[in-house]
């Protein structure tokens, strides 16, 4: 038996031998992640050098287009690198930091689609008391906890499996995640497993009741109210269904494979639905809300016409 820290690397082996195909795939992933770079910043920059746009709903949108930057910086170029590389090792604190990287990644996304719900709710079913609630001060309240609280969850969960000690230093993905690495241990993993539970029933199950119970009375309102109110709450709300739906069927993909056998589905096909959250959803965020939000595709495209 070895602790981790003693593991000098890890083997991520689903990687196989794509020939001179490699260089396809590494264009297409560069491509795709200079395109998720170029869109995000830009809409954040349209955010922040527009007045306008300091509005309560636009700041958070911003913390999660900084995040889509956030978590794809942490995934693509790793892939990169490994993807021209013939021997698929990586270092044990590289493969710790994306986890890190990851999870705090996915858990800020929950967190702020969370918190944009909220801010739906504040805006459809009390619009007078909207100004009164939603302060200055309340916004970056939320804004810190969005990002602090998952830094500190994943954190101890980093922290509990570096202790273990492991049996072994193959992981079958393309990149590293933390259940991989705790099924590798052979001590006991039941602290691990316990925190496991309630951090995910946090994450999942309060984080989710909240998007649920303000779309319950988001739609009561709408069924409710005037025709230009339904309008209103769809134009507002179906970018950030949309993207709430595309990133949890994402993370449902990848939460099903590491969990279930699937090696009858062709490795080819695992690996594309392992990496679908994490390069998607940072693609998809800034560009569905910069076509269907009307001050931010107004902006960008004064932006586009000043160039």
């Amino acid at each position: 038996m070895i602790n981790s820290s003693q593991v000098s690397n890890f083997t991520l082996a689903a990687y196989f031998d794509a020939g001179v195909f490699k260089y396809v795939y590494f264009m297409i992933l560069m491509s795709l992640y200079v395109l998720t770079v170029c869109v995000n910043v830009f809409v954040i920059v349209v955010i922040c050098m527009n007045r306008s746009l300091h509005e309560p709903m636009y700041l958070f949108l911003c913390s999660l287009f900084v995040n889509e930057l956030y978590g794809s910086t942490g995934l693509f170029p790793f892939l990169l690198v490994q993807i021209l590389s013939d021997i698929h090792t990586v270092s044990t604190s590289v493969c710790f930091l994306q986890v890190f990287c990851v999870y705090t990644y996915a858990n800020i996304e929950f967190c702020n689609l969370a918190v944009m719900s909220y801010d739906r709710y504040l805006a459809i079913c009390c619009p007078l008391q909207y100004n009164k609630q939603m302060t200055s001060s309340k916004v970056a309240m939320l804004i810190a906890l969005t990002w602090l609280y998952p830094f500190l969850a994943v954190s101890i969960l980093v922290s509990l499996s570096f202790s273990l000690q492991l049996c072994g230093n193959v992981i079958n993905k393309v990149y590293c995640d933390n259940y991989s690495i705790v099924k590798l241990a052979c001590s006991d993993t039941r602290v691990n497993n316990i925190y496991g539970i309630v951090y995910t029933f946090i994450i999942i199950g309060v984080v989710g009741i909240l998007i649920l119970y303000t779309y319950i009375k988001i739609l009561k309102v709408c069924f409710s109210g005037s025709k230009q109110m339904r309008q209103k709450a769809v134009s507002t709300c179906t970018p950030h269904l949309v993207s709430l739906l595309n990133f949890s069927c994402g993370c449902f993909f990848e939460i099903l494979q590491s969990r279930f056998n699937m090696s009858s589905v062709p490795n080819i096909l695992r690996i594309c639905l392992s990496l679908y959250f994490l390069t998607c959803q940072p693609l998809l965020c800034p560009v569905l809300y910069g076509l269907k939000m009307s001050k931010i595709r107004r902006l960008c495209g004064l932006v586009f016409s000043k160039m």
